[in-house]
Protein backbone atom coordinates (compact mmCIF):
# COMPACT_ATOMS: atom_id res chain seq x y z
CA UNK A 1 0.00 0.00 0.00
CA UNK A 2 1.34 3.42 -0.96
CA UNK A 3 2.04 6.01 1.69
CA UNK A 4 -0.66 8.63 2.18
CA UNK A 5 0.61 12.04 1.13
CA UNK A 6 -2.67 13.96 0.73
CA UNK A 7 -4.56 15.82 3.44
CA UNK A 8 -7.78 17.84 3.46
CA UNK A 9 -8.25 20.80 5.79
CA UNK A 10 -11.80 22.23 5.74
CA UNK A 11 -11.67 26.01 6.27
CA UNK A 12 -15.09 27.08 4.97
CA UNK A 13 -16.76 27.68 8.35
CA UNK A 14 -17.73 31.20 9.37
CA UNK A 15 -16.39 30.84 12.90
CA UNK A 16 -19.50 32.11 14.65
CA UNK A 17 -18.19 30.92 18.03
CA UNK A 18 -15.27 33.31 17.58
CA UNK A 19 -17.20 36.48 16.78
CA UNK A 20 -16.41 39.36 16.75
CA UNK A 21 -12.77 38.30 16.19
CA UNK A 22 -13.72 36.29 13.12
CA UNK A 23 -15.94 38.94 11.51
CA UNK A 24 -13.25 40.11 9.09
CA UNK A 25 -10.35 37.73 9.82
CA UNK A 26 -10.76 33.99 9.11
CA UNK A 27 -10.79 32.12 12.42
CA UNK A 28 -8.02 29.88 11.09
CA UNK A 29 -5.71 32.92 10.91
CA UNK A 30 -6.32 34.04 14.49
CA UNK A 31 -3.00 33.84 16.32
CA UNK A 32 -1.83 31.30 18.84
CA UNK A 33 1.23 33.02 20.17
CA UNK A 34 3.12 34.43 17.19
CA UNK A 35 1.59 32.27 14.45
CA UNK A 36 -1.90 31.66 13.05
CA UNK A 37 -3.66 28.57 14.36
CA UNK A 38 -3.68 26.89 10.95
CA UNK A 39 0.10 27.24 10.73
CA UNK A 40 0.50 24.61 13.45
CA UNK A 41 -2.02 22.28 11.81
CA UNK A 42 -0.17 22.39 8.49
CA UNK A 43 3.17 21.88 10.24
CA UNK A 44 1.68 18.82 11.94
CA UNK A 45 0.61 17.38 8.58
CA UNK A 46 4.01 18.00 7.02
CA UNK A 47 5.80 16.40 9.98
CA UNK A 48 3.73 13.25 9.40
CA UNK A 49 4.83 13.05 5.74
CA UNK A 50 1.96 14.85 3.98
CA UNK A 51 3.05 16.45 0.69
CA UNK A 52 -0.20 17.84 -0.74
CA UNK A 53 -2.60 19.84 1.43
CA UNK A 54 -6.04 20.72 0.08
CA UNK A 55 -7.84 23.63 1.75
CA UNK A 56 -11.62 23.60 1.27
CA UNK A 57 -12.90 27.15 1.65
CA UNK A 58 -15.13 29.84 0.18
CA UNK A 59 -14.81 33.31 -1.30
CA UNK A 60 -14.11 35.04 2.05
CA UNK A 61 -11.23 32.69 2.90
CA UNK A 62 -8.71 33.72 0.24
CA UNK A 63 -6.51 35.21 2.98
CA UNK A 64 -5.72 31.68 4.12
CA UNK A 65 -4.51 30.70 0.66
CA UNK A 66 -2.46 33.91 0.55
CA UNK A 67 -0.81 33.02 3.86
CA UNK A 68 0.72 29.92 2.33
CA UNK A 69 1.81 31.73 -0.83
CA UNK A 70 4.92 33.82 -1.31
CA UNK A 71 4.34 37.58 -1.09
CA UNK A 72 6.91 38.62 -3.67
CA UNK A 73 6.70 42.34 -2.88
CA UNK A 74 7.11 41.82 0.87
CA UNK A 75 9.92 39.33 0.30
CA UNK A 76 11.73 41.81 -1.92
CA UNK A 77 11.32 44.66 0.58
CA UNK A 78 12.61 42.60 3.48
CA UNK A 79 15.65 41.38 1.57
CA UNK A 80 16.38 44.91 0.31
CA UNK A 81 16.52 45.98 3.97
CA UNK A 82 18.87 43.15 4.86
CA UNK A 83 16.22 41.11 6.69
CA UNK A 84 16.91 37.86 4.87
CA UNK A 85 16.37 35.71 7.96
CA UNK A 86 12.90 37.16 8.49
CA UNK A 87 12.06 36.75 4.80
CA UNK A 88 13.18 33.12 4.91
CA UNK A 89 11.02 32.47 7.97
CA UNK A 90 7.91 33.63 6.08
CA UNK A 91 8.54 31.23 3.22
CA UNK A 92 8.67 28.18 5.45
CA UNK A 93 6.86 25.57 3.39
CA UNK A 94 9.23 22.85 2.12
CA UNK A 95 9.72 22.86 -1.64
CA UNK A 96 8.16 19.41 -2.00
CA UNK A 97 4.91 20.44 -0.25
CA UNK A 98 1.99 21.84 -2.25
CA UNK A 99 -1.00 23.73 -0.86
CA UNK A 100 -4.12 23.88 -3.05
CA UNK A 101 -7.49 25.48 -2.39
CA UNK A 102 -10.92 24.53 -3.67
CA UNK A 103 -14.28 26.09 -2.83
CA UNK A 104 -17.07 24.21 -1.14
CA UNK A 105 -19.74 26.14 -3.02
CA UNK A 106 -22.62 25.44 -0.64
CA UNK A 107 -22.52 25.40 3.14
CA UNK A 108 -23.75 21.82 3.58
CA UNK A 109 -21.60 20.71 6.49
CA UNK A 110 -18.32 18.96 7.18
CA UNK A 111 -19.14 15.87 5.14
CA UNK A 112 -19.89 18.01 2.09
CA UNK A 113 -16.69 20.02 2.62
CA UNK A 114 -14.58 16.86 2.54
CA UNK A 115 -16.43 15.63 -0.54
CA UNK A 116 -15.64 18.95 -2.25
CA UNK A 117 -11.94 17.98 -2.19
CA UNK A 118 -12.54 14.90 -4.33
CA UNK A 119 -11.61 16.55 -7.68
CA UNK A 120 -8.11 17.17 -6.30
CA UNK A 121 -7.65 14.09 -4.11
CA UNK A 122 -8.86 11.77 -6.87
CA UNK A 123 -8.47 8.06 -6.07
CA UNK A 124 -5.94 8.54 -3.28
CA UNK A 125 -6.52 7.69 0.36
CA UNK A 126 -6.11 10.79 2.51
CA UNK A 127 -6.02 12.42 5.93
CA UNK A 128 -8.37 15.09 7.27
CA UNK A 129 -7.27 17.66 9.84
CA UNK A 130 -9.84 20.01 11.35
CA UNK A 131 -8.23 23.43 11.82
CA UNK A 132 -10.25 24.19 14.96
CA UNK A 133 -8.24 21.54 16.76
CA UNK A 134 -4.58 22.33 17.43
CA UNK A 135 -2.38 19.67 19.00
CA UNK A 136 0.28 20.87 21.40
CA UNK A 137 3.40 21.32 19.23
CA UNK A 138 5.69 21.79 22.22
CA UNK A 139 5.47 18.16 23.35
CA UNK A 140 7.28 17.10 20.19
CA UNK A 141 7.76 13.51 21.31
CA UNK A 142 4.01 13.07 21.71
CA UNK A 143 1.53 15.28 19.87
CA UNK A 144 3.52 15.47 16.66
CA UNK A 145 3.50 11.69 16.36
CA UNK A 146 -0.28 11.12 16.43
CA UNK A 147 -0.96 11.59 12.74
CA UNK A 148 2.16 9.64 11.78
CA UNK A 149 0.97 6.73 13.94
CA UNK A 150 -2.46 6.85 12.30
CA UNK A 151 -0.92 6.76 8.83
CA UNK A 152 1.23 3.77 9.79
CA UNK A 153 -1.76 1.96 11.32
CA UNK A 154 -3.77 2.53 8.14
CA UNK A 155 -0.93 1.17 6.04
CA UNK A 156 -1.00 -2.11 8.02
CA UNK A 157 -4.67 -3.08 7.63
CA UNK A 158 -6.36 -0.39 5.49
CA UNK A 159 -8.73 0.46 8.35
CA UNK A 160 -9.55 4.14 8.44
CA UNK A 161 -8.33 5.81 11.63
CA UNK A 162 -10.04 8.39 13.85
CA UNK A 163 -8.16 10.12 16.66
CA UNK A 164 -9.83 10.15 20.08
CA UNK A 165 -8.97 11.34 23.55
CA UNK A 166 -10.49 10.62 26.94
CA UNK A 167 -12.52 13.57 28.24
CA UNK A 168 -13.91 14.35 31.68
CA UNK A 169 -17.47 13.26 32.45
CA UNK A 170 -18.75 16.83 32.39
CA UNK A 171 -17.52 17.31 28.82
CA UNK A 172 -18.87 14.12 27.24
CA UNK A 173 -22.01 15.87 25.96
CA UNK A 174 -19.92 18.22 23.80
CA UNK A 175 -18.39 15.60 21.51
CA UNK A 176 -18.89 12.64 19.24
CA UNK A 177 -18.18 9.64 21.47
CA UNK A 178 -16.76 6.31 20.29
CA UNK A 179 -18.52 3.01 20.83
CA UNK A 180 -15.87 0.30 20.81
CA UNK A 181 -16.53 -3.01 19.12
CA UNK A 182 -14.91 -4.90 22.03
CA UNK A 183 -14.45 -4.33 25.73
CA UNK A 184 -11.22 -2.37 25.94
CA UNK A 185 -11.79 -1.13 29.45
CA UNK A 186 -8.32 0.29 29.85
CA UNK A 187 -8.15 2.27 26.61
CA UNK A 188 -9.44 5.48 28.17
CA UNK A 189 -6.43 5.59 30.46
CA UNK A 190 -3.77 4.92 27.82
CA UNK A 191 -2.00 8.24 27.44
CA UNK A 192 1.64 7.21 27.22
CA UNK A 193 1.41 5.31 23.93
CA UNK A 194 -0.77 5.47 20.85
CA UNK A 195 -3.12 2.51 20.48
CA UNK A 196 -5.50 1.55 17.67
CA UNK A 197 -8.78 -0.31 18.30
CA UNK A 198 -11.78 -1.26 16.22
CA UNK A 199 -14.81 0.96 16.65
CA UNK A 200 -18.46 -0.03 16.23
CA UNK A 201 -19.81 3.48 15.76
CA UNK A 202 -20.13 6.94 17.26
CA UNK A 203 -22.79 8.66 19.35
CA UNK A 204 -23.06 12.39 18.72
CA UNK A 205 -23.04 14.50 21.91
CA UNK A 206 -24.69 11.98 24.24
CA UNK A 207 -25.71 12.51 27.84
CA UNK A 208 -23.17 10.96 30.19
CA UNK A 209 -25.62 8.22 31.17
CA UNK A 210 -26.03 7.20 27.51
CA UNK A 211 -22.40 7.55 26.46
CA UNK A 212 -20.73 4.28 25.40
CA UNK A 213 -17.32 5.57 26.52
CA UNK A 214 -15.47 8.79 27.35
CA UNK A 215 -13.45 8.66 24.13
CA UNK A 216 -14.16 11.85 22.18
CA UNK A 217 -13.32 12.50 18.52
CA UNK A 218 -10.43 14.97 18.35
CA UNK A 219 -10.47 16.14 14.73
CA UNK A 220 -7.89 13.98 12.95
CA UNK A 221 -8.88 11.29 10.46
CA UNK A 222 -7.22 8.97 7.96
CA UNK A 223 -9.71 7.76 5.37
CA UNK A 224 -9.96 5.03 2.80
CA UNK A 225 -10.87 6.73 -0.48
CA UNK A 226 -14.19 4.88 -0.38
CA UNK A 227 -15.41 7.52 2.07
CA UNK A 228 -16.02 9.77 -0.95
CA UNK A 229 -18.60 7.37 -2.37
CA UNK A 230 -20.36 7.14 0.98
CA UNK A 231 -20.39 10.92 1.32
CA UNK A 232 -21.77 11.29 -2.21
CA UNK A 233 -24.63 8.95 -1.28
CA UNK A 234 -25.30 10.43 2.16
CA UNK A 235 -28.48 12.45 2.37
CA UNK A 236 -28.58 15.72 4.28
CA UNK A 237 -29.87 15.25 7.81
CA UNK A 238 -29.43 17.44 10.91
CA UNK A 239 -29.45 21.12 9.96
CA UNK A 240 -29.76 20.24 6.29
CA UNK A 241 -26.10 19.19 6.26
CA UNK A 242 -24.28 16.10 5.00
CA UNK A 243 -22.97 14.56 8.20
CA UNK A 244 -19.50 12.99 8.18
CA UNK A 245 -20.59 10.61 10.95
CA UNK A 246 -23.25 9.07 8.66
CA UNK A 247 -20.60 8.25 6.04
CA UNK A 248 -18.27 6.90 8.72
CA UNK A 249 -20.99 4.52 9.90
CA UNK A 250 -21.25 3.17 6.36
CA UNK A 251 -17.46 2.91 6.12
CA UNK A 252 -17.37 0.89 9.35
CA UNK A 253 -19.72 -1.68 7.87
CA UNK A 254 -17.91 -1.94 4.56
CA UNK A 255 -14.21 -1.51 5.29
CA UNK A 256 -13.62 -1.25 9.04
CA UNK A 257 -12.65 1.80 11.08
CA UNK A 258 -10.34 2.09 14.09
CA UNK A 259 -9.96 4.73 16.74
CA UNK A 260 -6.47 5.84 17.72
CA UNK A 261 -5.83 7.10 21.24
CA UNK A 262 -4.16 10.49 21.29
CA UNK A 263 -0.90 11.37 23.00
CA UNK A 264 -0.34 14.90 24.28
CA UNK A 265 -2.88 17.70 24.57
CA UNK A 266 -5.33 19.30 22.16
CA UNK A 267 -6.85 22.79 22.10
CA UNK A 268 -10.14 23.89 20.61
CA UNK A 269 -9.11 27.03 18.74
CA UNK A 270 -12.68 27.53 17.53
CA UNK A 271 -14.14 28.15 20.99
CA UNK A 272 -13.49 31.53 22.60
CA UNK A 273 -12.68 30.28 26.10
CA UNK A 274 -10.43 27.45 24.95
CA UNK A 275 -8.82 29.70 22.35
CA UNK A 276 -7.83 32.31 24.94
CA UNK A 277 -6.37 29.62 27.19
CA UNK A 278 -4.45 28.21 24.24
CA UNK A 279 -3.16 31.65 23.22
CA UNK A 280 -1.73 32.23 26.68
CA UNK A 281 -0.10 28.79 26.74
CA UNK A 282 1.43 29.15 23.25
CA UNK A 283 2.66 32.68 23.99
CA UNK A 284 4.25 31.65 27.28
CA UNK A 285 6.04 28.71 25.66
CA UNK A 286 7.36 30.83 22.81
CA UNK A 287 8.53 33.59 25.14
CA UNK A 288 10.32 31.00 27.25
CA UNK A 289 12.02 29.56 24.16
CA UNK A 290 13.16 33.04 23.10
CA UNK A 291 15.03 33.65 26.35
Amino acid sequence: MKNIIHAVIPVAGFGTRMLPLSKSVPKELLPLGNRPAIHYVVEEAIAAGIKHIVLVGHAQKSAIENYFDINAELDSQLRHKGKDKLADSLNWLPEDVTVSMIRQGKALGLGHAILAARPIIGEHDFAVLLPDVVLDPFTTDMSADNLAFMLDAFAKDAHSQILVESVADEHVHKYGIAQLSKDYSDIEDQVEVNASFEVAGFVEKPNLADAPSRLAVVGRYVFNNQIFDYLANTKASVGGEIQLTDAIDALISGYGVNVTTMRGNSYDAGDMRSYMQAFIYFAERQLADDK
